[in-house]
């Protein structure tokens, strides 16, 4: 009898085509993402070696890094230089058979947001892309994560890569959750009390009540967050949410094909008594709405809270000194006293319909505070056309934020455009690194439904104290 196996395990030995030896495996690729940032660099890469991709029908590209989000876009984009990786990266896809969401194309958007959108990542396979945030495609329990140009001209080239196996970790999240508190706080929370390495070297299963509880798009926010934790990929195994989520999507298997894959992917669950190499456990129900207040999504504190001391900061002195520095704040300031110039919401972590609906009941029938400049990011051209049929792109430009094209935009300001210098901004992306969103930008990351909120007070704000 084979011992009991993880959900990883299965994946790695389901896409094993050979151990190399030494933790190292050739392990085979189902899909492969490319975007306009990095895709016509792998793809020049490989012509000019003389070879050519082994299955485009495996391989998707779309534009959304460096694409702009202004209304009637086109290839123009703001960033000197943005025109030229689109126009070489859609003439090296159309050259290489890759089917391409381009500019124009309706099905367009963020690479994270159409992969699940359009049912091109299922259960079981294996997904890369030249994006850390790859990992995002895990919470449709697959092997999803980020690579380099290289790898992928490799990946694009043989159908494999080689990979080293890392360690597993589950992380269970007990109880449920409480009011105000989605999947972004589970994930701040993690990294907040675990620190930005805690995961080093791992794939992550996230677990629990908490995790049953969340649905598709929530369960793609927390995985998508595994990289800010350092970890390989964070991965969710497959449910009859992810089955009934996946059903009808466009490539997507259909009829006795579907019926078969399903039958498959209920075997992808770590078995009983299968072994972690690290176990963590996190009472949701003891959770808080959470936000940022330093340079690294480990610096997150309760929204009801105060700027930590060194001591309980989980950095050491030279660092903390430097993030306090930066973002302008002392120890012991409240959180919600710290006043905003702008606000975000967009991001492949929180830019889908969902994300877009609880951000709108948060606005519906209040504005912006004067002073405030607020924008809205849909993740996909799909995602756009739903939230305006439902009427919630009125309801975020009554409200006073900007209602934009789908793409990337301001998560790190790739198209050129960005938010002031040492501007505080309260943003739904992943990432509060330096300079992120802008020179010396200032950048607290958090629930859309927080910096819903935020805007409206004009400071950053306890979504609780917005609900009905």
């Amino acid at each position: 009898m084979n011992a009991p196996s993880t959900l990883f395990d299965k994946l790695w030995t389901q896409h094993l085509v050979r151990d190399l030896g030494g933790g190292i495996g050739l392990l085979a690729i189902d899909r492969i993402f490319l975007h306009e940032r990095t895709g016509s660099i792998a793809l020049k890469s490989l012509r000019q070696s003389g070879r050519g991709v082994a299955d485009p029908a495996r391989v998707f590209c779309t534009m959304d890094h460096i694409v702009d989000t202004l209304p009637g876009r086109g290839d123009d984009t703001l960033m000197p230089s943005g025109k030229a990786f689109i126009v070489e990266t859609r003439e090296a896809a159309h050259e290489a058979g890759i089917r391409v969401f381009d500019v124009r194309d309706p099905d367009q958007g963020i690479v994270h947001v159409i992969s699940p959108e359009l049912g091109i990542v299922l259960p079981g396979t294996t997904v890369v892309c030249p994006d850390s945030h790859t990992c995002t495609q895990g919470a449709m329990g697959a092997l999803a994560w980020g690579i380099g140009s290289t790898e992928a001209e490799h990946a694009l080239a043989t159908g494999t890569l080689r990979v080293s196996r890392p360690k597993t970790m589950r992380v269970t999240f007990d109880g449920r959750l409480p009011a105000g508190v989605g999947a972004k706080d589970l994930s701040l929370a993690l990294i907040g009390r675990h620190g930005a390495v805690g995961g080093n070297g791992h794939a992550i299963e996230y677990a629990g009540p908490a995790v049953r509880d969340l649905e598709i798009e929530a369960r793609l926010t927390l995985c998508n967050m595994a990289t800010e934790f350092s970890a390989m990929t964070g991965m969710i195994a497959p449910d009859d949410k992810t089955f009934e989520y996946l059903d009808g999507r466009r490539y997507a298997p259909r009829g006795a094909t579907w019926e078969a894959a399903v039958a498959h992917w209920r075997t992808l669950v770590s078995d009983d008594g299968a072994h972690f190499d690290r176990e963590l456990t996190i009472a949701a129900d003891e959770l808080a709405p959470m936000v940022t207040w330093g340079t690294s999504p480990q610096h997150a504190a309760r929204i009801s809270g105060h700027v930590p001391g060194q001591a309980a900061s989980g950095t050491s002195p030279e660092a903390y000194e430097r993030a306090l520095a930066y973002m302008g704040l002392e120890a012991g300031q409240s959180m919600q006293s710290l006043a905003i110039g702008a606000a975000f919401i967009g991001s492949c972590t929180n830019s889908r319909i969902s994300d877009l609906r609880r951000a709108a009941a948060v606005l519906r029938g209040r504005r912006v505070a004067p002073g405030v400049r607020a924008i809205c990011v849909p993740g996909s051209m799909a995602v756009k056309r739903q939230a305006e049929s439902e009427g919630l792109d009125r309801v975020f430009v009554e409200a006073g934020f900007e209602w934009r094209e789908s793409g990337c935009s301001m998560c790190f300001y790739a198209g050129g455009e960005s938010f002031g210098s040492r501007e505080r901004v309260v943003s739904s992306t992943n990432r509060n690194f330096e300079s992120r969103q802008g020179p010396q930008t200032r950048t607290h990351i958090a629930s859309p439904e927080t910096v819903a909120a935020s805007a409206i007070a004009g400071h950053l704000a306890d979504v609780r104290e917005f609900l009905p």
